[in-house]
């Protein structure tokens, strides 16, 4: 047991670094942590040895090493985010007879990972490798919503950044940004035709552990059947909920 809190510590520093958009000193790790500096050496020096963090001596920080970078690579080979939700999505179809996806952001555009349709479901275009505009999914935009303004507006500086599919959905960055805000408060998005006609979809994000927008899932159905939006939107979020937690997640408060 005497290891578990200096095990503790070096998870902390290997999760502080990864959020780094670079190398780091050993006094702001420190501060950050808040442990002494002789403490943070100890840990820097052990886990250099082990390939986890390197040193760069002429700027007098650390910054990850190529074990972190191994590990990293790894948990992407095993394929877990699809792994993971795949079972979530086959209960939502199972028990709600909607078309479930698991969606993520690739730049501007909804990138379809997974898809799981009840039988004799009509066919729909969002299927796996599919991508469409984020900004007319529901998929996209339950992500988009939870960016940083400064990320929306570079992904849409324009209103030629706009595209449509069926004449619906925002045309400009100041529609968007609306649309955005009203979905963010309601904690999922929704989009009626404008991808496919005769279609709607909600969908609502999951999250990783600094609470950051990773994936994710909706449910679509023919805009004819009796269904209000906000009831199949509640099992979409349920269903994203479970899906941050799994992810080691946590799910940001409300802004």
């Amino acid at each position: 047991m005497t290891h578990v809190p200096a095990a503790t510590r070096a998870l902390r520093l290997l999760r502080f670094l990864a959020t780094r958009s670079g190398p780091v000193s050993a006094t702001a790790i420190a501060a950050e942590l808040g442990l002494p500096r002789s403490s943070v050496y100890q840990l820097l020096e052990a886990m250099a040895e082990e390939g986890f963090v390197t040193h760069l001596p002429e700027e007098h920080r650390w910054g990850l090493g190529l074990a972190a970078f191994e590990i990293g690579s790894a948990y992407l080979r095993h394929d877990p985010l699809e792994r993971l939700a795949r079972p979530l999505l086959e209960r939502l179809t199972e028990e709600t007879g909607a078309t479930a996806h698991l969606g993520v952001l690739h730049g501007a555009d909804t990138l379809y990972l997974l898809k799981e349709q009840p039988p004799h479901a009509p066919t729909l275009i969002t299927g796996v490798g599919v991508r469409l505009p984020a900004h007319l999914t529901a998929s996209g935009r339950a992500l988009l919503a939870h960016l940083p303004r400064a990320q929306v507006r570079a992904l849409y500086p324009t209103s030629d950044s706009f595209v449509t599919r069926t004449g619906l959905g925002p045309a400009s960055p100041s529609e968007l940004r609306e649309l955005l805000g009203r979905e963010r408060r309601q904690g999922y998005a929704i989009e009626e035709g404008q991808v496919t006609e005769g279609f709607s979809s909600v969908a609502a994000a999951a999250f990783d552990h600094n609470g950051a927008p990773v994936a994710s899932i909706s449910l679509t159905i023919p805009s004819a059947r009796p269904v209000t939006p906000a009831a199949l939107a509640a099992r979409a979020r349920d269903a994203a909920a479970e899906l941050t937690r799994r992810l080691g997640g946590r799910i940001p408060q409300p802004s």
